[in-house]
């Protein structure tokens, strides 16, 4: 959610404070995620998070727009009205958040809870795909495609057209089209390979 800077370092004696656990707890959930690649090491210099970079940014969307695709094509093919209902439900969800972010001057308040709405949103149009590493492999690169984000791009990656392009996924998932449902998910990520920061653009 951008709540810290791209190669400031990770103390575990400060962040202790702030998430209420021991030194040594957050010490270990540090190395977790340096395991995960959410979390840089550097020899002597400590836990750190990682630099950001457009070449990183390109990549990781390339990468999600691939799992992704072929997730919800998976999906459309498998899954059921209650596929359907949950994904109705997330999107919902996500565009309540929306309405409330468009045309603000300031949207950081929000970027928390819009990040796990836009999270819950793409997972749920991939989980009748039948593939649990599929998803697991998509999470990874969401991840890290989300901290390039914030540290990428200008107002966190949210544009005002961003409703737009969720309820066009939504509109071609429902209507059981892949192909369809594949090039609105390319629209909607293209903003980010362009490296287009705008509210508008």
């Amino acid at each position: 959610a951008g709540e810290f800077a791209a190669g400031s370092r990770l103390k575990p004696d400060l962040l202790k404070q702030s998430y209420g656990c021991s030194a040594s707890t957050m010490r270990e959930i540090l190395v977790r995620l340096t395991a995960d690649g959410i979390v840089s090491l550097e020899e002597q210099r400590g836990f750190r998070v990682p630099a950001s970079s457009e070449k990183h940014l390109r990549e990781l969307t390339h990468l999600r727009l691939l799992l992704e695709s072929e997730g919800a094509a998976m999906s459309i093919s498998n899954g059921d009205i209650e596929w359907e209902a949950r994904l109705t439900a997330a999107h919902h969800k996500l565009a309540h958040i929306e309405s409330k972010m468009k045309d603000k001057s300031d949207i950081e308040p929000f970027v928390s809870v819009w990040t796990k709405c836009d999270w819950e949103f793409h997972d749920t149009l991939m989980s009748a795909c039948g593939s649990d590493f599929l998803r697991q492999t998509h999470r990874a690169i969401y991840d890290k495609f989300r901290q390039q984000v914030v540290s990428e791009l200008k107002y966190f990656g949210f544009r005002n057209e961003t409703t737009v392009e969720h309820q066009a996924v939504l509109e071609a998932a429902l209507a059981r089209d892949p192909e369809r449902c594949a090039e609105k998910l390319k629209s909607h990520l293209r903003v980010y390979r362009d490296k287009n920061d705008g509210r508008t653009g």
